[in-house]
């Protein structure tokens, strides 16, 4: 049947009803979870969702995206059922009593798509076998190869003085062919986790796998006040970074560059480059690693 997700064997359907027994309450630390099968961004649904006042907790996964959103408003197609898409709906300037979660700082905020990183990574370190890494801020890498992205765009709140919600968005290609591969405008190659030699290719335990992560590391991140020091998310980053100790170039949001050597990442997220003219933080860049 034209258009069945049965008819790749490779690259079998998701079940929302197996996927919410599993990830939401009282079984799952998720609030709610949304499973479309075709979508043009999961991003921008679960930004809609932030807009109409949705509470923390949502999952939306698209088996489809058909214009996923990247940095620097990039966009991308994955093929249907290849990848993970999904994005989660947080409000950190919320206290939650009864988790013991105070508000956190949104000096903080800038953590959370490294927090994500370090949960892609953990997911795909377990369940895939594969030895992966961090790009600063948001390339999973596998390899030299770009294997998944993150992005975290804020959603203002509805009434002056509401703290923003934050919609946190992950990518990961896992059974994409080689001719499916889509093209990086800062030249790093693409990969999957198939084409990688993954030990497991299946998106279910992956996509609970990176849930269950990503709930684990925003609870330390929240029960510590949105501290990714005294949570231990930094040094989680930090250990995860193949960024650091590394010849960069950096392209900058105003379209100047930098050049110099990553040498860390400080407790507000910002990577940390030793340049001719001395360290610079930087809070938002495209970073090129040369060899």
């Amino acid at each position: 049947m034209p258009g069945s997700p049965y008819t790749d064997l490779d690259r079998p359907p998701l079940s929302a009803a197996r996927l919410a027994r599993a990830l939401t309450a009282p079984h799952g630390p998720w609030r709610r979870l949304d499973l479309r099968v075709e979508t043009g961004s999961t991003n921008a649904d679960a930004a809609v969702a932030a807009r109409a006042g949705e509470p923390e907790g949502l999952v939306v996964v698209a088996e489809r995206q058909t214009a996923g959103r990247g940095r620097r408003g990039r966009v991308w197609q994955s093929p249907a059922r290849a990848g993970i898409a999904t994005s989660v709906l947080l409000r950190p300037g919320e206290a939650v009593a009864e988790r013991g979660w105070p508000p956190a700082s949104a000096t903080g905020y800038g953590w959370l798509p490294l927090l994500a990183g370090v949960a892609l990574v953990e997911a795909v370190t377990r369940l895939a076998e594969l030895e992966a890494g961090l790009k600063w801020p948001n390339d999973l890498l596998v390899g030299e190869a770009k294997c998944g992205g993150i992005l975290a765009e804020a959603v203002p709140g509805a009434a002056p003085g509401q703290p923003p919600a934050i919609v946190l968005g992950i990518g990961l290609n896992v059974t994409v062919r080689a001719d499916e591969l889509p093209q990086n405008p800062t030249g790093l190659p693409a990969t999957s986790l198939s084409l990688a030699g993954a030990a497991a290719t299946d998106r279910d335990p992956l996509l609970r796998a990176l849930l269950r992560s990503l709930a684990d590391w925003y609870d330390r991140w929240r029960t510590a006040g949105g501290d990714a020091v005294h949570s231990g998310l930094r040094d989680a980053y930090l250990a995860s970074c193949a960024t650091l100790d590394r010849q960069v170039r950096a392209l900058l949001p105003d379209g100047t560059e930098l050049a110099g050597r990553a040498t860390g990442v400080d407790v507000d997220g910002q990577l940390l480059v030793d340049t001719p003219a001395g360290r610079r933080p930087l809070s938002a860049a495209d970073i090129l690693h040369l060899r």
